[in-house]
């Protein structure tokens, strides 16, 4: 199977923790279960226009059944791109896994880095850092992680719109609104009635992987797809969009995508 094949499996489908692969290129993430290592789900799509293979964070495999399809076709599909799927398994197994409970010390995705979260302040009203962001705390001691994670949503909010709005503005693109949410399987998605959702998490990514996805969505305003021509308009906009999927194929799994 070529890479160009892999490739159309579908980057923001509806299946909850798919292995993204487009064109060319809370809690963390639970260890995939090696009971579900030969598990197969079959899922009948409305909206499918073909036959779709994706991989979900726990390890099971979504085959996604078009509306004019059948499950013996799919079965077919599925064993035609078998090794794919053992690949993509055995990616999944090796990407790194971000900490379940966040200590003073631990290391924690921030701004596409990981940074140790370190005690900027203590005493009655405790403070600690992550590189230059300061952030105020109820203690120092036990799971920093809820607290951090408020935090990081409070700015999501304040500046995933701001970007997007702007980026659209630039792209000449109509949005109706933007709304930021805790989305577990996919970074980002597009209405078709103009509504774009961001997954808050993006502010833990470098700012170029952000402006990838937020393109990404923006195009999708033109083309409600992921066919040639929607990627050549992601071109355009945003050149270095396969390096910013690169990121996302090895870092996602860090904050649980």
């Amino acid at each position: 199977m070529s890479q160009q094949q892999q490739d159309l499996f579908g980057l923001f489908a509806p299946q909850p923790g798919v292995h993204h692969a487009p064109p060319g290129a809370a809690r963390a993430a639970p260890a995939p279960d090696p009971a579900a290592a030969d598990e197969i789900v079959f899922e009948r799509s409305a909206r499918a226009s073909r036959y779709r293979l994706t991989l979900r964070r726990d390890g099971v495999a979504v085959a996604t059944i078009p509306a004019s399809g059948s499950e013996r076709e799919a079965r077919r599909f599925v064993a035609a791109h078998r090794e794919w799927l053992e690949r993509a398994r055995a990616r999944q197994r090796q990407r790194p896994r971000g900490a379940e409970v966040w200590t003073i010390g631990t290391r924690v995705l921030w701004r596409g880095a990981l940074e140790e979260v370190r005690v900027a302040v203590s005493g009655e009203r405790p403070q600690v850092c992550l590189a230059g962001d300061v952030f105020r705390v109820p203690r120092l001691e036990g799971d920093l992680r809820p607290t951090l994670e408020a935090h990081f949503i409070r700015r999501a909010r304040i500046e995933l719109p701001a970007r997007t709005w702007e980026l659209a503005a630039l792209a000449g693109v109509e949005v109706r609104e933007v709304s930021v949410r805790n989305q577990r399987a996919r970074w980002g998605s597009c209405s078709a009635t103009g509504g774009i959702s961001l997954n808050w998490r993006l502010v833990q990514t470098p700012e170029s992987v952000r402006d990838y996805i937020i393109h990404h969505e923006l195009m999708h305003r033109r083309e409600m797809n992921h066919s040639a021509r929607f990627w050549a308009r992601v071109e355009e906009v945003c050149p270095g969009w396969r390096e910013a999927e690169h990121w996302l194929h090895r870092n996602g799994s860090l904050v649980g995508l």
